[in-house]
């Protein structure tokens, strides 16, 4: 009887702390027992604002939420939008930096540009890092180098914070829409688990990669593929346009046949061919010029410090680097490698 009792009460202590180290439900971080009070959001710019929405919306019956980018109108607009509860006043805060967000907020998602702007919002004067600590989630889904977001990585281990790195497929209709693919990294799988429910109001697909930097390398491996894919569906519509086929016709044709890829079945460069694309507005928001640009060059960076062989992708960067420095088209998405082929044959 003694022997049985003890194996039922080892049974039910199993039973306690496995349940004290599964996963959060909610907001409730299972580790420390301490509610999430508190969701900061650092960058809304053209992913990044549906992205905030889409958490906001998902948290807001939970937990308050705290804004920062350096676009005043951006976050005055957002502030407007959504701090509506007459019961709370301050349900949406605007922060003066990213040092206030990680002083009010123990959960933080940053989306930025480039890899200089995640090192001076993370490492710079009044900067996330300090105020950082143990009790901090941070995740930032921004497209840098690897090296980078192994460096912020190491820097929050050693502020006891959990890091993950979670970039971004989908576009800005994914963005829109919540379907977003992450691919994280990080260096347990505690942490992920820990960190896919907000991330999981913001996207479809969440997807581990492995350790800190291995979402990076997913996504400038996936950035790459599509840089030389829509240039390679825009010079074969625009050769078929020139030929005398109808666009929808030659889409529909490319799309039911083996040259059918995502730059031509969902992100069509031809005008007229999609009624909701970048191409049929005027090549207007989208996923900019610059940042294809910068996105094929750390592909190409990596290339060269793994020496890998990527013909094709060094192309692509080039074509993008080119339209990106044109004053024409440094403010158009991607997709209008299209109008530019046209424009320039000869």
């Amino acid at each position: 009887m003694i022997a049985s009792f003890l194996a039922r009460s080892s049974q039910s202590k199993t039973r306690v702390a496995t349940k004290l180290a599964s996963p959060i439900t909610g907001l409730r971080f299972k580790s420390t027992g301490s509610k999430v009070k508190r969701i900061g959001f650092v960058g809304l710019g053209n992913m990044g604002l549906p992205m905030a929405t889409n958490l906001f919306n998902g948290f807001k019956d939970k937990a308050d939420f705290i804004i920062y980018d350096i676009n005043q109108k951006t976050t005055s607009n957002f502030l407007k939008d959504h701090n509506t509860d007459p019961n709370n006043k301050d349900k949406v805060k605007v922060a003066k930096s990213p040092l206030e967000v990680a002083q009010e907020a123990t959960v933080i998602v940053t989306m930025l540009p480039a890899s200089q702007h995640v090192e001076g919002v993370y490492f710079g004067k009044d900067g996330l890092f300090g105020a950082l600590s143990e009790n901090h989630l941070v995740m930032d889904a921004s497209t840098i180098d690897q090296s980078m977001a192994t460096r912020v990585a190491k820097a929050l281990h050693e502020k006891g914070a959990k890091a993950i790195d979670a970039p971004v497929s989908g576009g800005t209709g994914g963005a829109q829409a919540g379907t977003l693919t992450f691919m994280v990294g990080s260096n347990t799988n505690a942490d992920f688990e820990l960190a896919k429910p907000y991330l999981e109001k913001m996207g479809k697909n969440i997807v581990y990669c492995g350790t800190n930097g291995n979402g990076q390398v997913a996504k400038i491996c996936n950035n790459m593929l599509l840089g030389i894919s829509m240039i390679a569906t825009s010079e074969t519509m625009n050769l078929g346009v020139r030929m005398g086929m109808d666009p929808k016709l030659l889409a529909g044709i490319l799309n039911t046949s083996s040259g059918r890829c995502w730059s031509s079945e969902v992100y069509n460069p031809c005008p007229g061919v999609q009624e909701n694309s970048a191409a049929t507005r005027g090549y207007t928001g989208g996923f900019g010029m610059p940042l294809m640009a910068k996105d094929l060059r750390l592909a190409v960076n990596a290339a060269v410090d793994t020496k890998t062989t990527v013909m094709l992708g060094a192309m692509a960067q080039q074509l993008y680097n080119q339209m990106a420095a044109n004053k024409d088209y440094e403010n158009l998405d991607f997709s209008a490698a299209y109008k530019w082929l046209s424009e320039n044959a000869k």
